[in-house]
């Protein structure tokens, strides 16, 4: 396995340092040896038994040294921008699946929790399909609404700052998620809560709800209840895609063939040598 593993990522290292220096102008010839010596490592690497992260090390290794300069504060930056973006488009792209969030017990939204004993009061009551089918479209809403997630996400990501960068790239692994919930939860939500509003409407989530609320308030001697349901659909919705956001910048930080740009492949090829 091991073998197999190292002989793919030598020829994707063969073509990554290839791109590189034809993108960039530079005549491949006198660079040549190097890659190829690198390339026979990576592939000897796997031979002798050693793990997937030593291979990834050499790979990342080749990429930081064959760039022409140290990376810029403005490198940085742009880098860790477009990790984001990748991630919240790969993120929205799972959320928006048909049970993108009804199949993933992470990011799942479940019945408000603050009225818990209104989904356990109808179950009790024989309503338990009905609270299903309520819950169902709850994330059928939150799934349409991610498709419309990534600009208003992407439009977010821009107030990044170059004074943050250099900590966000030396940070916890999901120190770009983190920042990007920290300085923009307020700004996304108020963006997002519009999107969200209409696909609870649109999958018939809002009325399943107010009929399910209705309910429950006729019973007798039960305390009325009357809770936002976008309010909680639309933060429940956030935290979600921010969850698949953390996941898919982890996998940029790790994996280098997850960095799907040459910009991505400099930037962290540099951070996992520091």
């Amino acid at each position: 396995m091991l073998w197999q593993i190292a002989q793919i990522a030598a020829a994707i290292l063969l073509r990554i340092g290839l791109y590189t220096f034809k993108s960039n102008g530079i005549n491949t010839k006198p660079y040549m040896k190097k890659l190829i010596y690198t390339s026979a490592l990576v592939v000897a690497l796997g031979a002798s038994g050693c793990t997937v992260t030593d291979i990834q090390r050499t790979m990342d290794g080749v990429l930081a040294g064959t760039a022409n300069a140290p990376l810029t504060q403005t490198e940085v930056a742009a880098g860790l921008k477009q990790a984001l973006e990748v991630g919240i488009g790969n993120g929205a792209s799972k959320a928006s699946q048909t049970d993108g969030y009804f199949g993933n017990p992470l990011i799942k939204i479940p019945f408000p929790k603050d009225v818990q004993r209104v989904e356990n009061t109808l179950r009790q009551v024989g309503l338990g399909s009905e609270v299903d089918k309520f819950i169902l479209t709850l994330n059928r809403g939150a799934e349409d609404a991610a498709k419309s997630a990534v600009p208003i996400f992407v439009s977010a990501i821009k107030q990044m700052t170059i004074q943050d960068a250099w900590g966000i790239l030396r940070g916890d692994k999901d120190a770009a998620t983190s920042y990007l919930k920290r300085t923009t939860s307020q700004q996304l939500y108020e963006a997002f809560n519009p999107v969200m509003v209409k696909s609870l409407e649109k999958t018939n989530a809002t009325r399943y709800y107010a009929d399910l609320v209705n309910q429950y308030n006729k019973i007798p001697l039960v305390q009325k209840v009357n809770p936002d349901l976008d309010d909680y659909a639309t933060q429940k919705a956030i935290d979600g895609l921010f969850l698949l956001v953390a996941d898919e910048e982890l996998k940029i930080r790790e994996n280098p063939i997850a960095r799907t740009t040459e910009l991505l492949r400099r930037v962290f090829a540099q951070q996992n040598q520091s």
